[in-house]
């Protein structure tokens, strides 16, 4: 009976050992999964390939443009920095599950800056798709 509970001792150690080395390389994981799809998309955007950045979208995305045709009308019209940046960088994601807030800093065709949160969704099969974009505006330093 002693030896039951030593080797459930020790296996019970090595899986906690082995889930806390893997949580960091998941969520890196994670993290360069979701830039891909949004560098996927934003690049989609420059090639004017509305029907591959309409890809990259959620199901609650895609039902509500309906078409590439209209998501691109509304990307180019509304999210123009989105649409042509002249600079994009990535900063901070926050992971809640299958839900993700990735932060990106813009800076527009207009040479102003923005901020951006790309909400993520992950799909049943584990792909991750864009479920939102909420634009901030950022005030001009120049002086």
């Amino acid at each position: 009976m002693r030896t039951r509970h030593l080797v459930f001792a020790i296996a019970t150690v090595v899986a906690w050992t082995g889930l806390l080395l893997w949580t960091p390389q998941a969520e890196a994981d994670t993290a360069g999964d979701i830039r891909q799809v949004i560098e996927n998309q934003l690049d989609a955007f420059r090639r004017d390939d509305g029907t591959a950045a309409f890809s990259y979208a959620s199901p609650s995305i895609r039902q509500k443009f309906r078409s590439a045709e209209i998501f691109m009308q509304m990307v180019q019209s509304g999210y123009p920095q989105v649409y042509r940046p002249r600079t994009v960088e990535f900063e901070e994601l926050t992971l809640d599950g299958d839900r993700a807030v990735q932060r990106l800093f813009f800076i527009g065709p207009d040479g102003g800056g923005s901020l951006a949160l790309y909400f993520m969704e992950r799909q049943p099969g584990g792909s991750w798709k864009i479920d939102g974009v909420q634009m901030q505006r950022l005030p001009d330093s120049s002086a």
